[in-house]
């Protein structure tokens, strides 16, 4: 913890600003895209929300107030910027959120950056029918293998409440894929 409050003192301080972000960078660019795409499934959304996040987390470094990881955190001003982005998204086009998400799954084949096969688009769409906080959930415990004490940091909910509704979750993703 003590290593951490040095880094986020450098992160602060205006003669190592640049280097330390640069870290941090580095260091969370490519957990954190993964987490966004998780979230927007586009590749080039989730550039966009990744910088987006970069962006608040530099503006906003100075808030910080260390009583949570600087991981959770960070991670939760992502999640937070994902689920925003999906929301204008879909508010621009004039349709639901559920809509849009459905629309990007079944774009998801002609996404060059896609590696899945029709096993991994059934899954995202049976995840697409659970509500909002059992995706965030599944998605982070199942793709990214958070614990789930990581979880409740970055969600800001219990533990028990978490399991539950990865439980949850599960059990609707096995009645969708038998089904399906």
């Amino acid at each position: 913890m003590q290593e951490e409050k040095e880094f986020i003192q450098k992160l602060l301080n205006p003669k190592t600003q640049n280097e330390a972000f640069q870290q941090l960078l580095q260091d969370y660019q490519r957990p954190l895209y993964n987490h966004i795409r998780n979230i927007v499934l586009n590749h080039d959304d989730a550039n966009d929300v990744l910088q987006n996040t970069f962006i608040k987390v530099f503006q906003h470094l100075k808030n910080f107030k260390g009583e949570s990881k600087l991981f959770s955190w960070i991670y939760r001003i992502a999640t937070n910027e994902a689920l925003t982005f999906l929301n204008q998204k879909a508010k621009i086009n004039g349709i639901s959120s559920e809509t849009l998400q459905n629309k990007t799954i079944d774009n998801l084949k002609a996404d060059v950056f896609f590696d899945g096969n029709e096993i991994q688009i059934k899954l995202q769409k049976a995840i697409a029918v659970l509500p909002e906080k059992q995706q965030l959930v599944f998605k982070m415990k199942y793709f990214e293998e958070l614990k789930y004490e990581e979880i409740s940091e970055i969600l800001g909910t219990s533990v028990g409440a978490l399991k539950a509704s990865y439980h949850h979750a599960v059990k609707k993703i096995e009645a969708f894929v038998t089904a399906n």
